[in-house]
């Protein structure tokens, strides 16, 4: 026994050891936008996570930022909500200088170059921008980490994403379909309501609470739909 200890203490290879450390986490949630003719519908869910713990069941992802703007953020919290405290920040610097409200374009572009600026060490975050352009109609807007983004009509992102987006094509883009039924607000309210409810049986970081943003001419109006508590 002591002749083993002393050759295996005088070997000379030695099991590499290996370090890691990561600063970002995702903290799960679904998000969603669907831009319509002169509107534009928001939502995320509000369960917080991470692994199999629920760190919070109201931890909102959807924030109104002007009156015809609302952003989606959702992947790691802390640094959702530091980009949307930044956003505020230079969108009430904005209204000091130019006395009037960004518009979403701008806005859009303004979000984009945020991102942007951080890609060397990047928000940990999916983002759409949803609201109305300068000639009244709904726009959606989803970006990368690093600040690329794209106009559409309609988005889904996040862990349920991939269930979504699918239901979405079929049900708002009307794809491989010969009839195409009218896209009205109280449709795409009902659609997102149905795509969350589904969700919630499939995803387990989906859940607890869907906020629903409805951007329209009159203004902003926010409505709340509970969901699957487990």
């Amino acid at each position: 026994m002591q002749m083993y200890e002393e050759q295996k203490s005088s070997c000379p290879v030695k099991v590499p050891v290996e370090c890691r450390f990561s600063p970002y986490t995702d903290n799960g949630g679904t998000t969603l936008a669907i831009a319509g003719d002169d509107f534009c519908v928001i939502a995320g869910d509000t369960r917080q996570s991470e692994g199999y713990s629920i760190n919070s069941r109201y931890a909102p992802k959807v924030y109104q930022l002007s009156n015809g703007s609302v952003l989606a953020t959702g992947g790691m919290y802390a640094d959702g909500v530091t980009l949307v405290k930044m956003i505020e920040q230079r969108l009430e610097w904005y209204r000091h200088a130019h006395d009037k409200q960004m518009s979403s374009g701008a806005l859009a572009q303004m979000l984009s170059t945020i991102l942007y600026h951080k890609r060397m060490f990047p928000y940990y975050v999916w983002n759409t921008l949803g609201g109305l352009d300068e000639d009244g109609k709904g726009a959606v807007y989803s970006y990368d980490p690093v600040g690329s983004y794209e106009k559409q009509k309609w988005n889904c992102s996040g862990s349920a994403g991939h269930l979504i987006q699918p239901f979405l094509d079929n049900q708002i883009g009307f794809t491989h379909q010969k009839e195409k039924a009218p896209l009205t607000l109280e449709r795409v309210v009902q659609v997102t309501k149905d795509a969350f409810t589904s969700a919630t049986e499939r995803d387990i970081y989906t859940g607890d609470n869907l906020e629903m943003f409805l951007v329209t001419q009159n203004g902003i109006e926010k409505t709340r739909v509970e969901l699957k508590k487990d």
